[in-house]
């Protein structure tokens, strides 16, 4: 038991703590949506895509999170003017933001003067020095997800199932999936200081595709999602402190180990209810 509670003892473990279960709750709603709309690629391009607004914020001075958010915004802008506006596929234009907003920002950040230590905090975040101040903009940032998360639930839903229907019922799906893209951008804004932006991506689509594994509705995916995010908060954080490794890249490994834990399962269960019920063929997939 010790093994699991004496990590949290000092102050800034506990901070952590609170920074990466807010973080959890944000990426859980909306990478529900993100995995079920096969975003995925997108939601890692903004995760990126968000370093230079970062880097501006840090050699300015002012609000990281704010710099992000902006630079979110802006990427979502382009990546649907470029695939509107050309004949280049909506993959190919988030391929192309995401190198040049990933390298703009590297350039930006190669202008500070401890550029090692800056790029390693960007990319991979520092989840043992969350403040009390970082926390209290997560859970602003967090709130707005819940709160926009509720108020457009259905035209999210029909967006992901059936845009035609979505268009044809008046949900205006181009707005909808314009709302979306500013949460995707919000929630990983919320995130990157506990975990960073280069992992952020293993909170944002782990613990949604695991728990859409187990469960159908969205509702109990998003649910499941919290708990199963938790849970990898929980162990990584408990990992780190008592071996030494890097405390949110730790959280993002077992997010993703969950996925594959699960996926075995899934597959063993599935193999011996074959064995059990030898006469019955298997459904094809």
């Amino acid at each position: 038991m010790d093994y699991l509670l004496v990590p949290f003892e000092p102050a800034f473990m506990q901070r952590a703590l609170v920074g990466a279960l807010v973080a959890v709750v944000a990426t859980s709603l909306v990478g529900t949506w993100v995995v079920l709309r096969g975003l995925a690629f997108l939601g890692d391009a903004l995760a990126h895509g968000v370093i230079p607004g970062i880097a501006l914020a840090v050699l300015l001075g002012f609000n990281p999170m704010i710099g992000a958010f902006v630079a979110g915004l802006v990427m979502s802008g382009l990546v649907s003017v470029v695939s509107n506006r050309t004949v280049v596929r909506e993959d190919t234009a988030i391929g192309l933001l995401f190198v040049g907003m990933l390298a703009l920002g590297i350039v930006i950040v190669s202008r500070a003067r401890s550029f090692a230590s800056e790029v390693t905090s960007l990319l991979f975040g520092d989840v043992l020095g969350v403040t009390i101040d970082d926390i209290r903009s997560q859970v602003i940032a967090t709130v707005i997800v819940c709160v926009v998360t509720v108020v457009l639930y259905r035209p999210f839903l029909a967006l992901t199932f059936n845009r035609a229907k979505a268009q044809t019922l008046g949900m205006r799906p181009d707005l909808a999936q314009a709302a979306l893209l500013a949460l995707l951008a919000l929630s990983i804004v919320a995130s990157f200081q506990a975990i960073g932006t280069l992992l952020v991506f293993g909170l944002l689509v782990g613990p949604p595709a695991t728990a859409s594994l187990l469960v159908q509705r969205v509702p109990a995916i998003m649910a499941l999602s919290m708990a199963l995010g938790s849970l990898a908060v929980v162990a990584g954080l408990v990992v780190s402190f008592q071996h030494g490794t890097a405390g949110g890249a730790t959280i993002a490994g077992f997010s993703v180990l969950q996925f594959f834990v699960v996926l075995i399962a899934r597959e063993m269960a599935a193999a011996a209810r074959r064995k059990a019920l030898p006469g019955e063929l298997p459904l094809a997939s």
